[in-house]
């Protein structure tokens, strides 16, 4: 591990309790770099890994990184607050998304053993930016191996029997109205995301439905709620309801 101490950080008010995995956004790891420790910047993470496995220290894990910005989860609107940053060198959508490196996942894998070995971050708590920011982010997007995360023991991944064809009716989609539509947007905001139930099937909850895609779906990437997307949500509720018991 290298040390690269940024000097964007504040205190903590309370101890972290989540993890938020962010990809950088940037054509090369150096101007990653460079912003994260540049005070004019005003962002940082507490660790940023690259794609030969090197992990960057950035930020103590005691101190508060600047990595969400305008972000929600489960109500709680300080994800700065309570979460470890890590960022993953890769250019992102803007500049050439492309696969993780297995060398880059088994880095972060490894960092993620430590930094739950200091801290309780439940598997459900381990999230992408893209979850706590849906109207803003892609990131660590639909190439990041969440399942393959969750089956190192860091975070979840359910893969449940789809109904056939015509059981579950046609996606959901802009527009659409109804108690499929309130059940959807409550199941959202159960699990996490910034909706409340009611309304139509509007922008909003296409975005986290998006984002929904990119983290436990990631084959279909369109903010439709099919069957499968719609399958795995509750599916994940049920498994963390049964975590929690």
């Amino acid at each position: 591990m290298i040390s690269l101490m940024s000097p964007n950080f504040n205190a903590r008010s309370s101890v972290p309790d989540m993890v938020v995995l962010h990809y950088t956004g940037m054509q090369t790891a150096k101007a990653a770099l460079d912003r994260l420790c540049d005070p004019a910047a005003q962002v940082s993470a507490h660790y940023v890994v690259d794609e030969e496995g090197t992990v960057y220290h950035l930020v103590d894990e005691e101190r508060r990184a600047w990595h969400a910005g305008v972000s929600v989860w489960k109500g709680a609107r300080d994800i700065n607050g309570v979460s470890i940053g890590i960022e993953l060198v890769n250019p992102g959508h803007e500049f050439g998304y492309r696969d993780f490196p297995q060398s880059q996942i088994d880095a972060a894998i490894g960092l993620l053993d430590g930094i739950r070995g200091r801290w309780d971050i439940p598997d459900h708590r381990i999230l992408g930016h893209s979850d706590v920011a849906p109207a803003r982010k892609e990131d660590p997007g639909e190439r990041f191996p969440w399942q393959a995360l969750a089956e190192a023991g860091h975070g979840l991944w359910v893969d449940p029997p789809v109904p056939p064809e015509g059981v579950m009716g046609p996606p959901l989609d802009i527009g659409d109205t109804g108690p499929g539509v309130f059940a959807l947007q409550g199941a959202l905001g159960k699990l996490g995301y910034d909706i409340l139930p009611g309304g139509p099937y509007d922008a909003e909850t296409q975005a986290i439905i998006t984002a929904f895609q990119r983290h436990w779906v990631q084959t279909r990437i369109d903010g439709k709620a099919d069957a499968l997307t719609r399958v795995r949500l509750m599916a994940l509720l049920r498994h963390i309801t049964l975590l929690e018991a």
